[in-house]
Order: structure tokens, then C-alpha cells, then sequence
């Protein structure tokens, strides 16, 4: 599997790239900002992009989308509940990293459980509200994506339109920390981490 990622824009959120390296299909997760510096790496990892994941709707994670769609012509995958925010400008905190666009509704709309195939590999989709009403993680061997739901020592906020702190906590706690210990988490802000360490000592969750 090849994996690799960066902090974009002013807020610094994570941009990620997985793919396979046997047919060299790849996807991006949360083009935030910054998408002439996405679509470098991209040629450098060398991926051919076929699809762009959302982990949720706020703009300091899809800032870049248009830019880099328009370029490699990937589809757009983001859970049902956080869809309008593509669609209304309005809805997907333009402050956070952005002005007021509407951009174009995705290919496919996600919910829980689902599958996404990249190239040979398979991410599978897990639903975790909180942050927004549609969040998402995504899981992979032994490798979690958890967008603005579970950061290293701390977790998303949910004092935005649609966000609810029970919500988040009860996500975490009842999908999140059901994996291993040694699972590795990538959140959309800040550095690396495991389970086993947030489980132990996020301040949040013990």
C-alpha cells in the first residue's frame, strides 16, 4: 500500500493519499487547500487519482476539491448526511479555510459499512457523528483515517451547526476504540497516534 500525506491550508488539515501499488489506483482524502501542491505529489507518488474521499464537510477539508477534481477527474465520495454541504456554501463553515463557492454534488453518497475499493485495496466505511452529522473514519489493515473525530489527545469539536459532543464521545468510544491498540490513527489535524494510546490518555475519553 502505498500511503502518504501533508497539512494544507491555514488551519493545517491533513491531506492523504492511499493507493496500490500493484495497479498504482489511487484516492485522496480531505483536499483541504493548497491543490497545485496535491496534485505535485500526487505525480511525484506516482498515483493515477480515481477518487476523492471526504471525511466530512467543512471547508478547511474540502477547500481544494473543485481544483483537484476538475484536474484528475475523480469521483467524489462523502456520507449522505454531510452531501449538502457541497451544494450550500453556506453549510460548511467557509471561515474555517475559504470563501462562499457552490460546488458540484458528489458521485456517491456513503453510510455505514460501505465499501470503497482503491485499486486492491479496501477501505471500509465507518460512520462516527459528532463533528458533523455525516463524519466519517475509514479503515485499512491495520490504519485508521478519523477526519475531525479523534485526534492525538484530543477530539473534534462539536460546537458547530450539526455537531453534538454525546454524539462524538459515544462514536469514539463504541466503534473507534473497539480496534486493536496498535491500530494507527491519521487525523485530519495534527500528528499520528494509536488506539491504544488515545484510549489510555486522551483526557476526553478516560
Amino acid at each position: 500500500m502505498i500511503l502518504d500525506g501533508f497539512p494544507v491550508g491555514l488551519i493545517g488539515a491533513n491531506c492523504y493519499f492511499i493507493g496500490c501499488e500493484e495497479t498504482h489506483e489511487g484516492a485522496i482524502i480531505d483536499p483541504g487547500a493548497d491543490g497545485k501542491r496535491i496534485l505535485s505529489r500526487l505525480e511525484k507518488l506516482p498515483l493515477q487519482c480515481r477518487q476523492i474521499i471526504l471525511t466530512h464537510g467543512h471547508m478547511d477539508h474540502i477547500g481544494a476539491l473543485s481544483f483537484v477534481q476538475e484536474a484528475t477527474g475523480a469521483a467524489v465520495l462523502i456520507h449522505i448526511a454531510d452531501a449538502a454541504m457541497l451544494t450550500g456554501p453556506a453549510k460548511n463553515i467557509p471561515f474555517l479555510g475559504g470563501t462562499k463557492k457552490q460546488g458540484k454534488a458528489a458521485d456517491r453518497l456513503l453510510k455505514e459499512g460501505d465499501l470503497i475499493e482503491v485499486g486492491k485495496i479496501t477501505l471500509k466505511v465507518i460512520h462516527t457523528p459528532g463533528h458533523t452529522p455525516g463524519g466519517i473514519c475509514l479503515a485499512v489493515d491495520n490504519i485508521l483515517f478519523t477526519g475531525d473525530t479523534l485526534f492525538a489527545g484530543s477530539i473534534g469539536r462539536t460546537d458547530f451547526p450539526g455537531g453534538s459532543h454525546r454524539q462524538l464521545i459515544e462514536s469514539i468510544k463504541k466503534k473507534l476504540l473497539a480496534f486493536p491498540p496498535e491500530t494507527i490513527v491519521y487525523p485530519g489535524h495534527g500528528p499520528a497516534t494509536t488506539i491504544g494510546e488515545e484510549k489510555k490518555y486522551n483526557p476526553f475519553l478516560t
